[in-house]
């Protein structure tokens, strides 16, 4: 197959080779930030004309049959400074023209603003994507997974306070079904001490959410869409520093400096840490250990939830050299611990149970623009994880909700009696060739291939065999693409996607049928699917966008899913690929009502039907989580945005998410009758949410360069089901109630954003939130943060 896809990306580029320019006096060139990193959604017209081209992804420009003569050309971008330059041509003249553009002065002090600026310039791109300009946040205490959950189509779910288990759902699509990516590189193997929910925003410059089709440079096997964090690579000597003290006793600080010097010698520095005691009160039935009194609906604290993280995130290099714009040596540091308060269900709690982890990770990237021919783009990307993670379960005590305990008889466990520890021996590489053959048409490989290797061993059990049992995966995904762009109002990319993986694990069996007698027999699965997709986009005028995609996509089961996370996750070796097929349609519109009122409305429509779709359930005690595959799937489903903003003075939006997931399994395997639950929604999984949001700025506040923000967030999440609709009476039904959360914060910024002062009010009317499998996250709670930023 992978012969197959080359002689077919070599036939296209064969066939467009020959294409002719346009004829007539031109202007191409190509606009880019202060890191040499391309700017897409930039305008470029005449001055006091209209708007003649606009850049595409790589900040590539064409303007054709311009008259003969002398002209002003203007420059303008979403949060850069206006370009302008005097050019004269001539008839057939092909003038090549290059910008640099220059930061426009950020607003740094907004806090609940998910500004539309990054957007602006991302959304341009054919597929369906929405960018969150993470800089606008960066005073605030938020993670990227919580800022994250207040962009349309995206709920965020915790199993409890700050470094819990998260669950991230998009458009319907959950968990490993979507992808994330730092910089473009897959995050899969980074470990526990490196997740969404972990990470403080100021790592990230802006995060693009790309609902459904995922563009082939992404290179994954994402089914339902992806999340690129996108981090600051600038060439600049930084420092940004932050602290931030909280309810919980929770402490979390940031800081990211860098280096270059004139020779490109470069040195880039990320570090932060998370510590909170979680100890926040919950609502619970009781039931005393002793006396077996039963306690309903009682307000208890949490008392074994301490997690803290610490990571260092280290890379040398240097950039802007002939045979490298970047070559970066990294590694990356990080530990974590964690104390278990409850099983899958708040009707287990634990007091000793707890686990740890730490990253070793070492990195190289490698950028190089131009490679023997002009135009000819290569990068890649390494990293191979050497960090463990270790389940620490000794404890021969049972504990209720009031701290109160009894023992076991005999040595045992809390859930089960562990000290496994053990190393996924994660690996990754990729490598992206692209190769732009004129204005009108670029080609794309990109290839991923990633292995694990679990091994590993329990103290308490040192000649248990099954710890000796391979657990081993390798997966590779080739992808190659073309794009056409005919305009600057209609541009179409074309992908084909090769989906391979192998799976090796042991089977357990009873060889003599005597108590205790286990054998294993070495398995060995192999998967192989081809994929293929396409997006395009129309301009009907340059503030009105119209867009669609399509993609035939494949995920293959992760390891996770597979041999489990051994802390609340039971894997299951016989799972499927799921296959889905994707549909997307898009509409952006911008307007003015005059200089001082701007409004705009992003929404989509999306269908998906998905094969063998992978699911969460619980094991059958309920103290765990598993995977299964479900024969059918489909889900419709809409979401939308309108933003407001007068000004300089206010913004405001909202968003909301509509998804009908159902079950579109009719008979389910090995019955002959059509199941109950056909057409059923999927449970556990909201289908009705949306966030407000509204900001104020007060500029110049007692003095010169001193800014006033006061935000505000609201969020709701309609009530749903935790288990299938159709299964069980109205009266026995677990429902997931409805909710709401308000957050208000204000910050005080010094100095045209050197020094910073925040203040933050989460959950301002303590209403109870709850989560997967109805596990409850705190309650009110308040944070003050300090940041400092220096830049030159």
């Amino acid at each position: 197959m992978t012969k197959i896809l080359l002689t077919g990306f070599l036939s296209i580029i064969t066939l467009f080779a020959l294409a002719q320019s346009d004829g007539g006096a031109s202007i191409s060139g190509r606009l880019t930030d202060e890191a040499g990193n391309g700017i897409p959604g930039a305008s470029i017209r005449l001055q006091q004309g209209k708007a003649l081209a606009i850049t595409n992804v790589d900040g590539a420009y064409l303007v054709k049959k311009i008259a003969p003569g002398k002209h002003v050309l203007v420059v303008s971008a979403v949060g850069y400074k206006n370009e302008q330059s005097a050019i004269e041509v001539t008839a057939g003249q092909q003038l090549v023209l290059h910008f640099n553009m220059k930061a426009a002065v950020s607003e740094i002090g907004e806090v609940a603003v998910l500004g539309r600026s990054a957007a602006k310039e991302v959304n341009r791109q054919a597929f369906n994507v929405t960018a969150v300009d993470a800089k606008k946040l960066y005073n605030s205490t938020l993670d990227l997974s919580h800022a994250l959950d207040r962009v349309s189509g995206v709920r965020v779910r915790e199993t409890g306070g700050l470094g819990s288990r998260m669950n991230f759902s998009l458009n319907g699509f959950t968990g490993k079904q979507v992808k994330f990516f730092l910089d473009g590189v897959p995050m899969d193997n980074f470990g526990s001490s490196f997740q969404l929910n972990n990470i403080p925003i100021n790592l990230a410059e802006r995060i693009e959410v790309y609902k459904g089709v995922v563009p082939i440079w992404l290179g994954a096997d994402a089914l339902g869409g992806a999340i690129n964090i996108v981090t600051g690579n600038s060439r600049k000597t930084y420092v940004d520093a932050s602290y931030s003290y909280g309810s919980f006793n929770t402490h979390r600080s940031a800081i990211n400096a860098g280096y270059t010097a004139n020779s490109g010698f470069t040195v880039q520095v990320s570090a932060f840490q998370n510590y909170s005691d979680n100890n926040y009160r919950v609502r619970v039935d009781v039931a005393d250990l002793k006396t077996k009194e039963y306690f309903p609906r009682q307000w208890v604290r949490r008392f074994h939830d301490t997690y803290h993280n610490e990571t260092v995130i280290a890379n040398v290099g240097v950039v802007g050299k002939k045979y490298a714009d970047k070559l970066l040596v990294g590694l990356t540091l990080g530990q974590n611990y964690a104390e278990m308060q409850t099983g899958a269900r708040m009707t287990t709690v634990f007091g000793q149970w707890h686990r740890r982890g730490t990253t070793v990770m070492p990195t190289l990237k490698y950028q190089v623009k131009d490679l023997f021919v002009k135009g000819l783009n290569l990068s890649v990307n390494g990293n191979y994880n050497l960090g463990y993670e270790q389940n620490i379960d000794t404890s021969s005590r049972r504990y209720n909700w009031f701290g109160d305990y009894s023992y076991n008889m005999g040595q045992g466990g809390e859930l089960t009696r562990t000290m496994y520890k053990f190393r996924n021996h994660n690996g990754l590489g990729t490598a992206n060739l692209s190769y732009q053959l004129s204005p009108k048409h670029s080609f794309m490989v990109n290839n991923v291939f990633s292995t694990f290797k679990r091994s590993g061993s329990d103290e308490l059990y040192p000649n248990d065999e099954k710890y000796d049992q391979p657990k081993k995966v390798s997966k590779n995904i080739l992808g190659l693409g073309y794009k056409f762009e005919y305009n600057e109002k209609w541009n179409t990319s074309v992908f084909v996607k090769n989906y391979s993986q192998v799976n090796s694990y042991a089977k357990s069996y009873n060889p003599s049928g005597g108590w205790g007698d286990v054998a294993y027999t070495q398995m060995r699965i192999r998967y192989s699917n081809q994929g293929y997709g396409l997006a395009t986009t129309y301009f009907i005028k340059p503030t009105l966008q119209l867009k669609a995609s399509y993609e035939k996509s494949y995920r293959m089961p992760e390891t996770e899913e597979l041999f489990g996370d051994v802390v609340l996750l039971e894997g299951n070796i016989d799972l499927r690929p799921e296959s889905s097929h994707n549909y997307n349609f898009g509409v952006s519109y911008q307007t003015k009502i005059n200089q001082d009122h701007r409004l705009s409305f992003d929404g989509s429509f999306l269908y998906r039907d998905a094969k063998d779709y992978i699911r969460p359930t619980l094991n059958q005690n309920q103290s765990m989580q598993t995977y299964g595959n479900l024969a059918s799937v489909t889900n419709m489903g809409l979401d939308g945005e309108i933003r407001y903003s007068y000004k300089q003075f206010l913004t405001a939006g909202v968003n909301a998410t509509y998804q009908n997931l159902r079950n579109n399994t009719r008979i389910e395997q090995g019955q002959k009758e059509e199941s109950s639950l056909y057409r059923d929604r999927i449970p556990n999984m909201p289908f009705l949410f949306g966030n407000a949001d509204a900001s104020l700025f007060f500029r110049n506040v007692l003095k010169k360069g001193n800014m006033l923000t006061i935000g505000y967030n609201f969020l709701y999440v309609h009530e749903y089901y935790l288990s299938w609709p159709s299964q069980g009476t109205d009266r026995k039904k677990m429902m997931i109630p409805r909710q709401f959360n308000q957050d208000v914060n204000i910050v005080y910024t010094l100095a045209n954003g050197k020094y910073n002062i925040a203040l933050e009010c989460k959950n301002l009317v303590d209403n109870r939130q709850y989560d997967n499998f109805s596990l409850q996250k705190p309650g009110r709670a308040f944070n003050a943060k300090v940041r400092y930023f220096f830049s030159k």
